[in-house]
């Protein structure tokens, strides 16, 4: 049988393997509303298969009564402090007063505001709109800013604290314990999405420990994934998955509130950034897969894929559990029943020795697991120590 001829440069020597992506053979879960299509893009330039599904619905500034209400009371009476949180959010909201015809007499109050910005981002809203901030914190933490406000004195001044989405109530709270006049600024609220079967799909994928990390990029988006969760019955074995092996990967420890409060782990980039998040992310998962020296090869597990002497080799979901079953407790026999237990409930007697056939021509070399008579299979692991992330 004829074999394809190896690629070669132009002096005749073999062309240099393609690099494997970080993520490759990885599945990573989206669940932001905004900028979706961006993060989904990065996560594939690293290599991952991508699921989005928005946990969240973003209501149109436009359409808010509240914000209207609010906005039209600061205009007449304006705050001596404003606290802009977000950089959409104070941009949507001058967006949303200019089609009530709003935005300048707003803007006039708050040039005799002291404005402060959570972030750059924040910062960079406030001076698109011809206005000035007196701080910004270099952590981005709201907790910063509060106690700057507390460490000056609040007492007896109206603070306007434009909300991200949901309410803040620790923040408020403080500065009213403080002696603050506290007018919270509703510019956008998060609701359940209109279309919920593709997050309903999200959560089952998670849930049956198909998806490898599930990204999230909004306090509201984490909440809204538990809270859709527990509505359709799913809860306990969604948590169960971000509690085992399914990475939660936060853009910050705000948006992480929500899981640790539910004592899910959750890792994050030191800056508060999409792009940081994808690098933290693409250096997380390679490094959570076991690497395994068996029958002369380096096998390294990653999600749905193995690398197999640095090639990138996709394999089934079923055929991944058993390889995993096998993992789990490199070069030791595991009994077919153990095997036949991870292809699930409806596989018949048959289906281990068909499954370990099948993982053989997957991996392309029949020695990696090897057949122990009467008692079952095991990795032919190499003499030496094995990866403890195998164990």
């Amino acid at each position: 049988m004829n074999r394809l001829a190896e690629p070669v440069d132009v002096l005749g020597a073999p062309a240099p393997a393609a690099p494997i992506e970080p993520l490759a053979g990885f599945t990573v879960a989206v669940t932001a509303a905004r900028r979706a299509d961006e993060l989904a893009a990065l996560l594939r330039r690293k290599g991952a298969e991508v699921l989005c599904a928005p946990a969240l619905r973003i209501v149109p500034l436009s359409d808010d009564r509240r914000l209207r209400a609010v906005s039209t009371t600061l205009a007449e009476r304006p705050a001596d402090i404003v606290v802009a949180t977000t950089g959409i959010g104070f941009r949507g909201w001058v967006e949303a007063c200019e089609t009530w015809g709003l935005a300048e007499p707003l803007l006039t109050a708050m040039r005799s505001s002291r404005l402060i910005a959570r972030g750059p981002k924040a910062k960079g809203a406030i001076r698109a709109a011809g206005l000035t901030e007196e701080w910004s914190p270099p952590s981005e933490s709201s907790g910063e800013v509060l106690d700057y406000l507390l460490e000056r004195g609040v007492s007896g001044l109206r603070v306007a604290v434009q909300l991200h989405g949901e309410p803040l109530p620790d923040f408020c709270a403080a500065l009213r314990m403080a002696g603050a006049e506290v007018v919270e600024v509703p510019v956008y609220r998060w609701t359940t999405p209109e279309d919920v079967a593709p997050l309903d799909r999200l959560i089952d994928a998670v849930a049956a420990g198909q998806v490898d990390a599930v990204t999230f990029t909004s306090a509201p988006a984490a909440a809204g994934l538990l809270e859709r969760a527990r509505v359709t019955g799913a809860e306990r074995r969604l948590v169960a998955a971000l509690r085992g092996a399914t990475l939660a990967m936060c853009v910050g420890p705000v948006t992480a509130g929500p899981l640790t409060a539910r004592d899910i782990p959750a890792v994050w980039p030191a800056r508060a950034r999409i792009g940081a998040l994808v690098k933290r992310l693409a250096e997380e998962l390679p490094e959570s897969a076991p690497t395994l020296p068996v029958a002369g090869h380096v096998l390294r597990l990653r999600g749905q894929a193995v690398l197999l002497d640095g090639e990138l080799r996709p394999v089934s979901p079923a055929l991944m559990r058993v390889l995993r079953e096998l993992a789990r407790r490199p070069g030791q026999v595991r009994a077919r029943a153990e095997l036949l237990a991870s292809l699930g409930g409806d596989a018949d007697a048959h289906a281990v020795e068909t499954a370990v056939a099948r993982l053989r021509a997957a991996l392309g070399d029949p020695r990696i697991i090897q057949t122990v008579v009467k008692r079952g299979y095991r990795l032919s692991l190499d003499t030496g120590d094995c990866d403890p992330r195998s164990e």
